[in-house]
């Protein structure tokens, strides 16, 4: 039944769990109000009764230290008894217990509640009498109206409490609805919003606004990720169709045709499309994760022993001349291993590829950056054509070549720059393109520089 009960509660709404809450709180906390204020106006009704009878007790007592007889001061409500509780002004026994006398003697007050008795407040007062002999004045008064006085005050404040947690719960109930409009608004505006567009935000700067805000960056991601999907889709589907089409048009050629010597031809350039159409996968795979900041954490990275290790992995002895120039001691970068050296190999491959006889590469820390933060620098110069000044911006856009032809002697598919410069972008660094000091081409890549200001 718990369960059951648990699901129920869990099905209602927000606005209707929060009144109700609210409601049953309230209650609570005015019925313990009401049952303290109820004590509260009993305790002042006897504590006034009592001040009268402390007086009458007073001045009873004076009398009898005088030499007064008990039976010329006793009355039903003023009543001597010796110190055992027996009366001493010849009226009959009073009807109380010895424990009340006890508290009597001790200055307390007691409630007679014994019928049929009327409701009676008694308070005592000891004084001795002229020969030493302790005497008890007891002093008493009916309360009139208590039990009833007491009885609705508690019946009223109960009352007003149930009628009070109600109001609570309702003004909870309207103010919370006032106050999820905004979501209910959010709710109507996303269930038809378009590709591109944002929920409105409040006004107030209230935690409705901080979701609206929340909910909006989400839908740029979303977006981001969308269009980053629709771009790869595309660029997928554009860059793939050509050597898909030549593996597929050889093969058939070969089919066609059963001559060992040429179906070995065509084997051999079916493997060599095979690669490139593999090589073009992976690029655009490596660019995809490189624009969504999926790659691995960063950590230190020598850029100068990177610079080394590429030129050693490059550099052919019947090719063009490569020249390094970096710093002696480490010049160390946050990224990746593995990062950095696809940086490199595109951006010196791109080189390789255009030179005429000499790629020079050089590595420089300095504190070029406007916020006074150290850089380092990786520059690639080569002697061959360069790239025009229309061109110098578009070159590490994806697949974008200054000459249109896409024979196999221009090389790549337009990933390469592309890949790296998204990977330096993400690490917080740039990479631009520029003319050589000696005619040809200059990429220039920079990182922030590990541990400076640190």
């Amino acid at each position: 039944m718990i369960r059951s009960l648990r699901r129920w509660w869990h099905r209602r709404t927000i606005q209707f769990r929060t009144s109700v809450v609210a409601a049953v709180v309230a209650l609570i906390g005015l019925g313990v109000i009401a049952h303290a204020s109820t004590g509260i106006v009993s305790w002042l009704l006897i504590e006034s009764v009592d001040s009268d009878l402390q007086r009458t007790a007073t001045a009873v007592a004076s009398q009898l230290a005088r030499g007064a007889a008990p039976a010329a001061v006793a009355n039903p409500d003023v009543r001597v008894l010796d110190s055992s509780g027996a009366p001493l002004d010849a009226l009959p026994e009073p009807s109380l217990h010895s424990w009340q006398i006890d508290e009597l003697r001790s200055g307390d007050g007691v409630l007679d509640f014994e019928p049929p008795a009327e409701l009676h407040r008694w308070r005592g007062v000891v004084v001795p009498d002229p020969t030493g002999r302790p005497l008890l004045v007891a002093t008493g008064a009916r309360l009139v109206g208590f039990t009833d006085t007491a009885g609705k005050t508690g019946r009223l404040l109960s009352t007003g409490s149930v009628i009070a947690a109600a109001l609570v719960g309702l003004a909870t109930w309207l103010v919370v609805r006032r106050s999820l409009r905004p979501v209910e608004r959010m709710r109507v505006a996303a269930a038809g919003l378009p590709e591109g567009h944002r929920l409105p935000v409040p006004e107030a700067a209230d935690e409705i606004r901080a979701l609206a805000e929340e909910l909006n960056t989400m839908l740029a991601r979303r977006d981001a990720d969308t269009e980053r999907l629709r771009r790869f889709t595309g660029d997928a589907a554009h860059e793939l169709r050509n050597p898909v089409a030549s593996i597929r048009a050889q093969a058939e050629v070969a089919a066609l045709h059963p001559d060992p010597a040429l179906a070995h031809e065509t084997l051999q350039d079916i493997a060599h499309e095979a690669q490139r159409l593999s090589a073009l996968v992976e690029s655009l795979l490596a660019l995809a994760r490189a624009e969504r900041n999926t790659g691995a954490p960063g950590e230190p990275v020598d850029l100068g022993a990177a610079v080394r290790a590429v030129a050693d992995r490059l550099g052919l002895p019947d090719g063009p001349r490569l020249v390094v120039e970096v710093p002696a001691r480490p010049v160390l970068v946050l990224a990746d291993p593995a990062e950095v050296s696809t940086v490199l190999d595109n951006i010196v491959g791109n080189a390789l590829r255009y030179t005429r006889t000499t790629v020079r590469i050089s590595v420089f820390a300095d504190g070029m950056g406007s916020s006074g933060s150290d850089w380092v620098r990786l520059v690639v110069d080569d002697d061959g054509p360069g790239i025009p000044v229309a061109h110098r911006q578009r070159v590490f856009d994806r697949f974008y070549r200054v000459e249109p032809d896409r024979a196999r002697s221009t090389g790549g598919a337009g990933l390469g720059l592309a890949l790296a410069a998204e990977a330096v972008r993400r690490r917080g660094g740039a990479v631009r393109a520029a003319a050589a000091p000696g005619g040809g081409a200059r990429v220039e890549a920079r990182w922030p520089r590990h541990g400076a200001g640190a």
